[in-house]
């Protein structure tokens, strides 16, 4: 199964349903079932915007499952659509001058047992018994 990594809190805000987009600099054909791995890398500023959401941040684990189901160009429209939406999640997104890049559309998530495991780059295959 395809699986992608990405930084705390945003792979569990993925997994506990606040965040329905995952943004990337390149785009992707990919359409199907992902998993979702939390690195080891975390996002300090955004880690202190969530505390109050009193979520657990594992790193270095497989938390969740998915499906891509889109992949959008985030232009200023849909980055204003998106904070609209909810700006404690999105913000950011329309701060980000000359940022070119897009979104995955995640959909169908579910959390899973833990799964430790290193993470890599850009979207890596994991043979999952679940």
């Amino acid at each position: 199964m395809k699986v992608i990594t990405i930084k705390q809190p945003w792979a569990t805000l993925i997994a506990e349903g606040y965040k329905e987009y995952e943004f990337r600099t390149w785009k992707t054909k990919y359409r199907g079932e992902i998993l979702i791995h939390a690195g080891k890398g975390i996002d300090k500023k955004a880690m202190e915007r969530f505390k109050h959401l009193d979520l657990k941040y594992p790193i270095g684990q497989i938390i969740a499952k998915a499906n891509i189901t889109d992949c959008v160009y985030v232009d200023t429209d849909f980055s204003k659509r998106m904070f609209n939406k909810d700006p404690l999640i999105y913000k950011g997104l329309i701060n980000k001058d000359n940022w070119d890049g897009y979104g995955f559309k995640l959909e169908n998530v579910q959390k899973i047992k833990p799964i430790e495991i290193n993470g890599k780059l850009s979207l890596w295959d994991y043979e999952y018994k679940g």
